[in-house]
């Protein structure tokens, strides 16, 4: 899950953000509607958690932006206007739920988590592939009875290729899912990940290979017959 949180008021956006991290999102942080623009279009994210209150104007704006330019990512609305009006004007300005401050943080979650899973429903929430089971929803990876331990950014990318399974995922775009755009990547770091994580599923039997297409990205597919234990 990929999460851009628009928040201006530092100590409550570092405070999301951590609590968005430790349940397994990847987080990008904008301050302003600037910032979230091009933060929008750099990136594709699941869920906008969207302050109305920013210093170059009102969230709401943003929802508009987003449309205009065919991203569909769930908004939540954070707000500090309780009544009514304020949070039908949300809803009808197109954003998909609100949140009204002061919230708590397992509501926010709770939400966060339910508009991740609206635009994002897949018809087999559990996948197979060789030896290797993978439930997107509780987001664990096993291999027989054993479940794999992987750390965030292996698990995303082990989720990102099942979900283009028997494509190749462009690098690009692994590197997108994988890191926020404002992380300090080095050159090698997505290809240490992918190695980690062939190991670890080679280790524990998973009959699954990631094959690397030189100059294009990572395959995910079942091992062959010839390369089989």
């Amino acid at each position: 899950m990929r999460i851009l949180l628009v928040e201006d008021e530092v100590d409550l956006a570092q405070a999301l953000a951590s609590a968005l991290r430790q349940n397994q999102a990847v987080v990008d942080v904008a301050s302003s509607l600037r910032e979230a623009e091009e933060a929008a279009l750099g990136a594709q994210h699941d869920v906008i958690v969207l302050d109305r209150g920013l210093p170059d104007g009102d969230g709401l704006s943003l929802v508009a932006f987003l449309r205009q330019n065919d991203i569909a990512a769930a908004v939540l609305v954070l707000t500090a206007m309780s009544d009514v009006a304020e949070r039908v004007l949300s809803l009808d300005g197109g954003a998909d739920d609100y949140l009204a401050k002061p919230f708590s943080m397992d509501e926010l979650m709770a939400r966060v988590r339910a508009l991740a899973r609206r635009p994002a429903v897949r018809a087999n929430l559990v996948m197979t592939i060789g030896q290797l089971r993978f439930d997107h929803h509780a987001r664990q990876a096993h291999v027989g009875e054993t479940c794999l331990t992987l750390p965030r950014r292996e698990l995303l990318v082990l989720e990102t290729l099942l979900e283009h399974r028997g494509r190749t995922v462009l690098r690009e775009a692994l590197q997108d899912r994988v890191y926020g755009h404002k992380d300090d990547i080095q050159s090698n770091a997505l290809d240490t990940h992918v190695s980690r994580l062939r190991s670890k599923l080679d280790k524990a039997g998973a009959q699954v290979e990631i094959h690397a297409i030189r100059g294009v990205g990572y395959l995910i597919c079942a091992a062959s017959a010839a390369s089989a234990p």
